[in-house]
């Protein structure tokens, strides 16, 4: 565990973040070859990917203040955040966002 405490705080995260959204990416992109069903165009890869990024650096950023007992809830409420947001963007659940 003091591992990802140490990876937390250094500045190599945001990398490992970066290579996680392209990874992630890759996803929609290759099941776009399988498949008609997934149809993205280049501004869905850009909105994901910011989403995947920013929500991820952010909770990074949060964690660094706080005391690691924590980063759980932070972790688990940033989570719930970004499915909330991603179902509106993708569907628009109590909103027309998706729309």
């Amino acid at each position: 565990m003091n591992n990802i405490h140490s990876i937390i705080l250094s500045n190599r995260v945001f990398g490992w973040i970066a290579l996680a959204t392209g990874l992630l990416l890759l996803i929609p992109l290759v099941a776009m070859q399988i498949t008609h069903e997934v149809n993205w165009d280049l501004t869905d890869f850009i909105v994901m990917g910011s989403l995947i990024f920013v929500t991820a650096s952010v909770f990074i950023l949060v964690a660094r203040r706080l005391p690691r007992k924590h980063w759980g809830f932070i972790g688990v409420g940033f989570l719930v955040l970004f499915v909330y947001l991603w179902a509106e963007l993708a569907v628009g659940i109590f909103t027309t966002w998706g729309s």
